[in-house]
């Protein structure tokens, strides 16, 4: 249960009738695109259940499309070499916007999910929600313009922003850390500024996302964001659970310890997940310093010198920043135990300050408490993408829309 490397996900399996072909389609390509090494058509056949017949003609229209691009020749015993597949990285491009409460990033990224641009900006706390969304607008253009990326191969726009979100409505609303954004339509505005289609997903939503194209999800699993607030990704069946609204995963209110004294938040949470106004609470009445933190830029930086006390030697700043830590690795193991997972992995904002802590209290946690731990082996590690998961995430959603089999797409019309 410690930090170990996943192994790759299995690919998809097609069908040959013929009224499911554009979904045979997304099969092949993410089996493309799942062996960035190159891969034949014949161990696209063997591993997706498609007859060489139909893998070849998915194949020469991925190629006529500029998706994907034959790279050598491969010797597999005898008769003539095998033709190698990759995906083509200039075949399309996505766009992505992480909306944080302390600062916003900005990626593009090519088909093969490789970042080829990025930057960020601190987000405008006492702006009103439109001119936040003009400020969006203008960075992804100059992003875009900078890049040298053609903007006709931009695929689409992906919007990871906290939670709670109105899915169908393509709106914000009312997050926490959020207090002007009250029923925000995200999605419909940025989509007339920019042109493109846009998708909007909870930023632990679109970690997840991101965590599952860059292959660092093998099997069921839970992806804990760890920001200003906290949230579960769930990958269940190799697809991102979202729930009916968009909202699954909301971790953060679970019950992880007995009642505390009521926190800057208001609502005596101290007994619940993880918050950063009670850690930086916990700290302060600890003695370790004064903050006066009042929005998430100062909270973060005040949750930045707690962590570097506690790995500076202070003993009390470990206790204050274990103490969060055990209630999150509490309630993870209650998520692990209630869907039988696998895999945890952790991200998000914080991650990189609170990382060491967690990966040495949670797997003990487990170890001790899980369930599905005593049965089987529960991995727990850091997020494969990086500190930009949520940003890289919401451009993999406008890719993931495009080009990755979810069961959706093979119900039949009538």
């Amino acid at each position: 249960m410690t930090e170990e490397a996943f192994p790759e996900p299995a690919t998809r399996r097609g069908s040959n009738l013929p009224r499911v072909g554009d979904y045979n389609q997304v099969v092949v390509m993410e089996a493309i695109r799942r062996h960035g090494a190159g891969v034949s058509r014949v161990e696209i056949s063997a591993a997706t259940g498609l007859s060489p017949q139909t893998v070849s003609n998915i194949s020469r229209r991925l190629i006529e499309h500029g998706l994907v691009v034959e790279a050598g020749k491969q010797v597999a015993g005898p008769g003539k070499p095998r033709t190698l597949l990759r995906p083509a990285p200039g075949g399309r491009y996505a766009v992505g916007v992480h909306i944080d409460p302390a600062i916003m990033t900005f990626v593009v990224l090519d088909l093969t999910g490789t970042v080829v641009a990025r930057s960020d900006r601190p987000f405008p706390v006492d702006a009103e929600p439109e001119r936040v969304l003009a400020e969006v607008t203008a960075e992804v253009d100059g992003l875009v313009d900078a890049s040298g990326v053609p903007r006709d191969r931009v695929a689409g726009l992906g919007v990871a922003a906290p939670g709670p979100v109105d899915g169908a409505a393509g709106a914000v609303v009312d997050p926490p850390n959020l207090p002007r954004w009250r029923r925000v339509g995200v999605r419909d505005a940025l989509a007339r500024a920019t042109g493109w289609p846009v998708h909007l997903d909870k930023d632990v939503v679109a970690a997840a996302v991101a965590e599952s194209w860059a292959g660092g999800v093998s099997g069921p699993c839970v992806f804990v964001y760890i920001g200003v607030g906290v949230g579960a990704g769930l990958v269940l069946g190799g697809e991102v659970v979202r729930g009916s609204s968009g909202n699954a995963g909301e971790m953060g209110r679970l019950r992880a310890g007995a009642a505390g004294p009521p926190c800057t938040c208001g609502t005596g949470c101290d007994d619940f997940v993880f918050s950063v106004p009670c850690l930086v609470g916990a700290a302060e009445a600890a003695g370790l310093g004064r903050w006066a933190a009042s929005d998430a830029p100062s909270f973060d930086r005040a949750v930045t010198d707690v962590c570097r006390l506690a790995a500076e030697g202070s003993a009390e700043a470990l206790r204050v920043v274990d103490r969060a830590v055990e209630r999150v690795g509490a309630s993870v193991c209650g998520i692990v135990d209630l869907l039988d997972l696998e895999q945890v992995v952790f991200g998000g904002p914080l991650w990189g300050r609170l990382g060491p802590r967690l990966l040495h209290v949670v797997p003990r946690v487990l170890e001790r408490y899980s369930v599905a731990a005593s049965v089987h082996p529960v991995a727990v590690g850091g997020s494969r993408v990086g500190v930009d998961v949520a940003a890289v995430g919401a451009a993999c959603l406008v890719l993931d829309a495009a080009f990755s089999p979810r069961s959706a797409t093979l119900l039949l019309r009538a």
